[in-house]
């Protein structure tokens, strides 16, 4: 293994050291052996006397987090500066430093719709879980969800059972997959997809991790589907965080006298759209969908051009045939910084590449940016992954 992924290891294991603070020494040294190095030789503020000891002499966790990923070929460290990172997820002010992976890391590329709900849930809530994950799997969405109990196992077995891809983001380390009972599972979705942590391999469950594991799911994804929820759902948390960081929120409404009805209700009253069929996902996120996959096409062999993506043609062409979305979230949008983006765009079509060229963006903030103006109805995609101002 190279010194650089060592390094990257131990970056992450240093105590006392926010993720703020390394991403930014990282980003100014230029790589995280250059980063390390610093932290070893340097007075660094925010970095204190127990931090620079650790780096210099770092425990026997490293060299096990080593052998972890030396394991098996399907496992990898997936860095914020590494191509497969997940472009909308690196967009986010508080997004992992770095993800584990075990399974396919070109998965974390595709688009992706989350699907939480109760870990009590009704058995006709899992059906509905399974069969809606069926549909968006077959029209060539990603199912990403927490391989809990309940919803989010219905739904990733949905996934798997139309041929699809599925993520599974856990709030433990790859080593201690939770619940234990879904080990089985666990395997399937990291021959079909992946399994992801932003936690060291070892660690195990704690009731701090969920929340953080939350933003994660709803951070790579593009939209949010609530199936079952009752008012003190972790589901609306990450249907709350999701509205935060600019993303479609989407629930199923129930009986009224279904306690599991009750947080999915609450979420429509907030403004969250109304879901009766998979097609009312399908119509709101198709355009999403096309605009990312489109835009990482497009950039991939002039600009990252390791990833290669095996979302299939008959997938792709599901999600480009559905019509154009009135947006909707819990909350009205952030106004954001797209306005230089909205001039350089301008009335004529543009693509990706000469966006690139003209603002000097990165691409992962540069997709982000453009999700944010088609969402909000200043932009719209046209063929050939083209962007157009709205008059």
């Amino acid at each position: 293994m190279d010194a650089e992924l060592i390094a990257w290891i131990l970056l992450l294991r240093l105590p006392r050291a926010s993720t703020r603070l390394r991403r930014r020494l990282i980003e100014q040294r230029g790589s995280a052996c250059a980063a390390l190095e610093a932290i070893r030789h340097e007075a660094l503020p925010g970095m204190d006397r127990a931090t620079r000891e650790y780096a210099r002499k770092p425990d026997a966790r490293v060299l096990a987090d080593e052998q972890w990923l030396l394991a098996r070929p399907s496992r990898r460290l997936v860095h914020c500066l590494d191509p497969y990172y997940p472009p909308l997820l690196k967009a986010l002010d508080d997004a992992p430093l770095a993800l584990w992976v075990d399974g396919d890391v070109a998965a974390l590329l595709l688009p992706q719709l989350a699907m939480v709900g109760s870990r009590n849930a009704s058995r006709g809530g899992s059906e509905l879980a399974h069969d809606f994950a069926v549909q968006f799997a077959r029209a060539g969405l990603t199912i990403t969800s927490g391989l809990a109990l309940g919803i989010d196992a219905a739904a990733h077995r949905g996934a798997l059972a139309a041929g699809g891809k599925t993520l599974a983001i856990l709030g433990c380390g790859l080593a201690q997959i939770y619940p234990a009972q879904h080990r089985t599972l666990a395997a399937e979705i990291a021959a079909n997809g992946a399994l992801i942590s932003e936690f060291p391999p070892d660690t195990p469950p704690r009731a701090e991790h969920f929340p953080q594991r939350n933003r994660v799911i709803s951070g790579m994804s593009l939209g949010v589907l609530v199936v079952e929820a009752s008012l003190g759902s972790g589901s609306l948390i990450t249907a709350r965080l999701a509205s935060e960081q600019g993303r479609e929120v989407f629930a199923i409404p129930g009986s009224v006298h279904h306690p599991m009805a009750r947080g999915c209700h609450a979420l429509i009253r907030q403004g969250a759209k109304l879901v009766e069929s998979a097609q009312d996902v399908l119509d709101e996120l198709g355009p999403l969908a096309r605009s990312l996959h489109g835009a990482l096409l497009a950039t991939r062999d002039s600009h990252s051009p390791e990833p290669r993506s095996e979302s299939p043609a008959p997938a792709r062409s599901k999600l480009a045939a559905v019509s154009k979305p009135t947006p909707r979230a819990l909350h009205s949008r952030p106004a954001g910084h797209g306005s230089h983006l909205l001039a350089a765009i301008g009335h004529d079509p543009c693509d990706v590449d000469a966006l690139i060229e003209y603002t000097g963006m990165p691409l992962a903030a540069l997709v982000a940016e453009l999700l944010e103006l088609e969402l909000s109805g200043h932009i719209e995609v046209l063929p050939g992954g083209r962007y157009q101002k709205i008059a």
